[in-house]
């Protein structure tokens, strides 16, 4: 698919531009209903049937000798079934204020605790202020490369990055642990600007949701299947892994594909709301591959939708994202998209790219405008 190169706005034209996604935000929300609130009904019965359907195979193959390895395998692919539902499509978007609306306890953004060992608290505060706020902001949005990758050439590269390509795919395996101590801040820990007492503190709650999450998938539901204990640890581990590398994949070609672009602080100074929603349409990508996608993503597949309008349910991003594309090409702007092996591929590029040194001097690709408009 070939690049829109990225058209210079005028201020009346950022204007326009905002007006008219603005306009959708509106006609969405007063659309709101109970299509919704059925919808995300149907995904929290499937968490449940899928994680009930997917132990209890584990333990058949634990138990019955004849049926081990089918039913093994079916039950790790139907509990990390019900985990990827359950992070992606449910717990993130529920913890985005999309349902608030419905004025479920269970389904209440403020409240809702996932079932990763990160904290909702935390992940509130990282990703739904922050990240979403500052998107692909230097030195303010944590996200680029969560402190451990160089993606962009903008970033400081230091000889640490050589290692990045091993060290991406540790942290694809173990994602929720990264997610989990991102806001604990611990690089400014190891470099003194953070105290061993504030450390002790802000790891408390942390640490009691790791201790939960660790009792609950690696020591209670094996120990119900008493000496067959090993083969339901090893399922569990492996549902959870696949689950770390599903999200990670995802949120990767959501933010770092070869087209995603990152600011400078001063970027964001006296922006404006049309400004706003080109800094996000600019710092984000989606990914072509219809209705299954779309629900394994938890619909982030329509990343620029989402970043767009985060609060709203994210299974209407599919059809905004219809007239999202068509203003972005009125206004000239490129509206990333690519299937999945693309996108992924543009990703892996950028972290064996970036572990090495940048030209010198270059700070934007060749001819590429900046984000203020005339």
């Amino acid at each position: 698919m070939s690049r829109v190169r990225n058209r210079p706005l005028s201020s009346a034209e950022l204007q326009a531009f905002g007006d008219e996604l603005d306009a959708i935000r509106a006609r969405v929300t007063a659309d709101i209903g109970e299509r919704d609130a059925t919808y995300i009904r149907r995904i929290v019965a499937s968490v449940r049937w899928c994680g009930v359907a997917g132990r209890a195979l584990l333990f058949l193959g634990a138990f019955v000798h004849s049926v081990l390895i089918p039913a093994w395998i079916a039950g790790v692919v139907l509990l990390a079934l019900s985990k990827i539902l359950e992070n992606m499509e449910l717990g993130h978007n529920v913890m985005h204020g999309q349902y608030d609306w419905m004025n479920d306890p269970k389904l209440n953004g403020h409240t809702y605790e996932w079932d990763i060992v990160a904290t909702g608290e935390n992940w509130r505060k990282t990703h739904n202020f922050q990240h979403h706020t500052y998107t692909n902001v230097r030195g303010m949005d944590d996200d680029i490369g969560y402190g451990l990758l160089r993606i962009f050439p903008e970033q400081r590269w230091r000889p640490f990055y050589l290692m990045q390509p091993l060290i991406a795919m540790v942290f694809m395996v173990l994602f929720q642990w990264g997610v989990a101590i991102q806001e604990l801040r611990v690089g400014r820990w190891f470099a003194g600007k953070k105290s061993t007492a504030q450390m002790r503190e802000d790891f408390r709650p942390v640490r009691r949701k790791m201790g939960r999450q660790l009792l609950k998938d690696y020591v209670v539901f094996p120990l119900l299947a008493g000496p067959f204990f090993l083969p339901v640890l090893l399922g569990n581990m492996l549902a959870n892994t696949l689950r770390s590398i599903w999200t990670f994949v995802i949120i990767f070609c959501g933010h770092f594909t070869a087209d995603a672009e990152v600011f400078p602080k001063e970027s964001i100074r006296n922006e404006s709301r049309g400004h706003w929603y080109l800094r996000q349409l600019r710092g984000s990508s989606n990914i072509a591959g219809g209705k299954l996608i779309n629900v394994l993503s938890g619909n982030l597949s329509h990343q620029i939708e989402h970043h767009f309008y985060p609060d709203l349910p994210a299974n209407r991003y599919a059809a905004i994202a219809v007239e999202v594309k068509a203003i972005c090409a009125r206004y000239g702007q490129n509206y990333n998209t690519g299937s999945l092996p693309r996108q992924f591929g543009q990703v892996i590029w950028r972290i064996w790219r970036h572990a090495l040194p940048s030209r010198p001097g270059r700070k934007l690709r060749a001819g590429e405008p900046a984000l203020q408009g005339g």
